[in-house]
């Protein structure tokens, strides 16, 4: 897609998202909600009983009836969407030509754990801080994208190297 068409349709998007649901796009709340209904499902005693899970699982309330829980499953659902519609589903591990598929699989875990851990203690995603953010014209938003993009292009100089370095013969 045209990226100028698509951030024009993100940012009718995040509009229609506040308008309807009273809130922003962001992915780890929904991850933190499935997380919770999981907790709830398998230790009903332990969710009721923890200060910060209890709140979301009181009674008559479901931690994974949620907006976010809904938008990332739309996310998911409309990624499989689109790759079938363009041709693009197959199912591979996309991986330097040095690393083993293990390897690389260990390495995504990691990098998931790491990103479930830093968006809880950070408060959210990055789209929810940039997108969110941006839309209601915070400082934190426009501070979140320098910093993204700035950490980005740095991580990318430094980390190129491992993903690109050649086999040992």
């Amino acid at each position: 897609m045209n990226p100028y068409l698509g951030g024009f349709i993100l940012g009718l998007l995040i509009i229609a998202a506040y308008y309807f649901a009273g809130e922003g796009l962001g992915s780890s709340g929904g991850f933190r909600d499935i997380a919770m209904g999981s907790i709830q499902a398998v230790a009903p005693e332990y969710a009721a009983n923890h200060p910060y899970i209890a709140p979301h699982v009181a009674e008559g309330h479901s931690a994974t009836h949620t907006w976010l829980v809904y938008e990332l499953l739309g996310v998911i659902f409309g990624a499989i969407l689109s790759a079938v519609l363009y041709g693009r589903l197959r199912w591979t591990v996309g991986k330097a030509p040095h690393l083993t598929k293990r390897r690389r699989l260990y390495l995504a875990l990691l990098g998931g754990i790491l990103w479930g851990v830093g968006t809880q203690l950070g408060r959210g995603c990055t789209s929810g801080l940039v997108l969110s953010g941006l839309a209601v014209n915070s400082m934190s938003g426009y501070i979140g994208l320098a910093a993204i993009f700035g950490a980005g292009y740095i991580f990318a100089f430094l980390f190129r190297s491992i993903w690109l370095k050649p086999k040992n013969k």
